[in-house]
């Protein structure tokens, strides 16, 4: 394996590491939806983010 390749797959690591921990502390602080604008008062109800909203279409099917 050349040297590029390692610091290149190290880089994708800290990135899918990064985004792990930033998912796994937003829902250690209560967050509902991750990415909503409200989500640290979304009730998981609302029709502002797109898990909200797809949530509320698949309830009615």
């Amino acid at each position: 394996m050349e040297p590029i390749d390692i610091i290149v797959l190290f880089i994708i690591a800290l990135v899918v590491g990064g985004a792990i921990y930033y998912i796994i502390r937003a829902k250690l602080r209560g967050q509902k939806c991750i990415g909503c604008p409200d989500a640290k008062t979304c009730l998981g109800n609302c029709s502002s983010c797109h898990a909200c909203s797809y949530r509320e279409e698949n309830k009615e099917k």
